[in-house]
């Protein structure tokens, strides 16, 4: 990507804000993601060994952060700035607090510019986010693999939008769920809550079951 527009910064939890560039990690993020640890025996995580590794991440976020090639993960106030997507060269929106007084995204919110997938999820650990796994990944895989670029999103950005990413890494890339978050880990801070990461641990115990990631 050329010429990426800086995104506003904003410590998580706090008010200030400063312009920094987005990163790129196309030439190495995939190698390194899906490589990473690759001698390890992979073994499906506990949800203390989840937390703990969520906790060991500095804490803080931009509004905006591209944690995979083309595919960007943050808040609320980047999916109402329509002229910084427009910017990213974002082509797909996908809403993971959709119908929220929040979050303003809908079709017409977009025009017809930009192709948007909404999924009305609570940020709570008794919502079921997994019927949207496959539909939200799907959606995410089928843009990317047209050219697209895709900017996922919820309200903070690091617990409903979080899951969903790593969901799709987890089901199109083939990644554990332990390597999905060191892979995200590296460009954003996220912490998808409790009853999400029970149904993202889930997921990696029914793919690793049907050998469908590659070890660590």
């Amino acid at each position: 990507m050329t010429d990426i527009k800086p995104i506003s910064e904003v410590r998580c939890g706090d008010s200030e804000q400063r312009n920094i560039s987005a990163t790129n990690p196309e030439e190495e993020e995939e190698s390194t993601c899906a490589t990473k640890d690759s001698k390890r025996t992979w073994e499906v995580p506990s949800l203390q060994e989840l937390e703990e590794l969520l906790h060991s991440a500095p804490r803080s976020c931009r509004h905006g952060d591209e944690v995979w090639p083309d595919l960007y993960l943050g808040d609320m106030f980047m999916s109402h700035d329509k002229l910084g997507l427009w910017q990213l060269g974002i082509t797909h929106v996908l809403n993971a607090a959709h119908g929220k007084l929040c979050c303003k995204g809908s079709d017409d919110f977009y025009g017809t510019t930009v192709k948007y997938y909404g999924v009305p999820a609570n940020d709570l650990p008794t919502f079921d986010l997994s019927p949207y796994f496959y539909p939200a990944a799907e959606f995410i895989h089928l843009a990317l693999a047209s050219g697209g670029k895709v900017f996922v999103h919820c309200a903070v950005g690091v617990s409903r939008s979080a899951a969903l990413v790593l969901v799709y890494l987890m089901i199109h890339h083939h990644l554990s769920l332990l390597s999905s978050i060191r892979c995200v880990q590296q460009k954003r801070w996220i912490f998808p809550n409790r009853g999400f990461l029970r149904q993202l641990i889930a997921l990696d115990r029914k793919l690793k079951d049907e050998g469908l990631n590659e070890p660590k």
